[in-house]
């Protein structure tokens, strides 16, 4: 049966966690010191670990025999712990238990000790779906828990938690994975699965994924699936509705030239391609930032990380610029992003986004 790809390279240990090092290492330390806190708060952008990481920590604290830090997977409690049945680390979606009734029954049971390992672990993911009276109810839980218990809280959205149940967690901040370090990953991913694909294509891929190893995988997946043998840019691009760079560069530049003509013949053809057009507004934004990055980074290249045939066509055109001019237009795009997705025409409100480009072009000229 086939599994996929997110499910099936899930990161088991600490070592094979990729861009958060700087959790990995403290959370490690305090195992081998056996200083484990009570609770802890993992937040971060979707896809980047924290719920993997939780897992991971919940064995580990337990294990026998911990390897390094990480959990042994040969040991009895960690093969108790692997049964889906176990009672001793409990995953709570507080999204669909939100209430104050589900946090009050945690209550009750974080009385009882752990049947297999040392501590009694619940990972409560978007902790900050729970309401108001929900959170005074952990809170009290929190202030005074027993030695046996740990609460790993999760959270997209920090900024929703209250500041009392900040204050009593230990806090990691996962940050965003680099789309050199999704790359590497996905290459080694491929070569296991002798999958073939092309440099541009692991590009596209990566950087499509926006810093998530979750949904890098989700997307590689999709790939594999259409796929005939080898994955190609065309290939990603056609599936996740994209296009490529040469296009939006060539509106980029009609704008800059103030032929309005070219630059709204050209976005007329991508709609008769069918592409999103919510997609096509972002990727305006995203190349014009590109541009700016271009002409005013001194490490263009590596943030970028597009290949050289690309990069130069994109430092050719920034040349062209005003710095201001590209603030001001990826400001204009960016702000349309949002409306684009209630939008009657969609279309109608790119191509004002343009001509509003070019207004304000003439008006500084």
């Amino acid at each position: 049966m086939y599994q996929a790809l997110y499910r099936k390279y899930r990161p088991k240990t600490f070592e094979q966690i990729v861009g958060q090092e700087h959790i990995v290492e403290t959370l490690k330390n305090q195992i081998k010191a056996g200083q484990i806190n009570h609770a802890y708060l993992f937040t971060g952008t979707r896809g980047t670990g924290k719920t993997t990481t939780a897992k991971i920590f919940a064995k580990a604290i337990n294990c026998l025999n911990p390897q390094n830090g990480s959990p042994c997977y040969n040991c009895d409690v960690c093969k108790a712990l692997s049964d889906n049945n176990n009672v001793d680390v409990v995953e709570i979606d507080a999204a669909s238990n939100n209430r104050v009734d589900e946090i009050r029954d945690i209550r009750e049971k974080v009385k009882f000790l752990p049947v297999n390992g040392k501590y009694k672990v619940y990972i409560i993911d978007e902790v900050h779906m729970l309401t108001e009276s929900a959170f005074n109810a952990l809170l009290k839980t929190l202030e005074e828990p027993p030695s046996h218990i740990v609460f790993i809280l999760a959270t997209t959205e920090v900024h929703k938690l209250p500041a009392t149940i900040l204050s009593r967690c230990m806090r990691f901040d996962f940050h965003l994975i680099s789309d050199e370090v999704l790359i590497k990953q996905l290459k080694q991913i491929f070569k296991n699965e002798n999958v073939e694909c092309e440099e541009d294509a692991y590009k596209l891929i990566a950087s499509a994924a926006q810093g998530s190893d979750r949904d890098m995988l989700s997307i590689a997946d999709c790939m594999v699936a259409y796929s005939h043998g080898k994955i190609t840019a065309n290939l990603v691009m056609n599936i996740l509705g994209s296009t490529n760079h040469e296009t939006y560069l060539k509106i980029c530049k009609s704008i800059h030239d103030k032929d309005i003509g070219n630059a709204l013949t050209i976005l007329d053809e991508i709609q008769k391609l069918g592409k999103n057009m919510s997609v096509v507004a972002k990727d305006l934004t995203m190349c014009f930032r590109n541009l700016l990055v271009a002409k005013t980074c001194e490490n263009a290249d590596k943030m970028l990380n597009f290949t050289t045939e690309i990069f130069e066509k994109y430092k050719m055109l920034a040349k062209d610029f005003d710095t201001k001019e590209l603030m001001e237009n990826m400001k204009i795009f960016s702000a349309i992003e949002a409306e684009i997705k209630y939008a009657m025409s969609p279309k109608t409100l790119i191509e004002t986004a343009i001509v509003s480009c070019l207004t304000d072009s003439q008006k500084k000229n």
